[in-house]
């Protein structure tokens, strides 16, 4: 009788059903958990400039209001603000439909619409703040 495991598999932790049905690792998991890791810490950077710059433009009158908003600095940095915020949220919103939706049709028309209503919102909010700064 021999010790050596000649011919046979290694063990795994896999579940056998898992196993027979061919399901594993999406090979997805650590790129997403970074992204919103990312885009957190923007958001918390970004976020900490955005409330600074309203509350600086409290009780100021429009043209005020245009000219700060409008000055390349400030556009890039509420841009980078508006997206950060859209893509944090689309993650987010996807993970909670992954965890929660389990009916494969409903799963897929809100991870749809998650995606477009993100664009959309914020396709919408950057063309905002491109025509306050060009100042259409």
């Amino acid at each position: 009788m021999s010790t050596t495991n000649e011919g046979r598999r290694p063990p795994t932790l896999r579940h056998p059903l898992k196993v027979a049905r061919g399901l594993g690792s999406a090979k997805d998991g650590t790129h997403h958990f970074l992204v919103q890791r990312v885009t957190a810490v923007a958001l918390v950077l970004l976020s900490i400039y955005a409330v600074g710059l309203v509350i600086s433009l409290v009780g100021a009158d429009f043209a005020t209001v245009r000219a700060r908003v409008g000055h390349p600095v400030n556009a890039t940095l509420l841009i980078a603000f508006l997206v950060a915020n859209f893509w944090h949220a689309r993650l987010g919103l996807q993970v909670v439909v992954e965890d929660y939706v389990h009916t494969a049709l409903r799963y897929s028309l809100l991870q749809l619409f998650i995606v477009f209503a993100c664009w959309i919102a914020g396709l919408a909010s950057v063309l905002a703040v491109v025509r306050v700064m060009l100042g259409a």
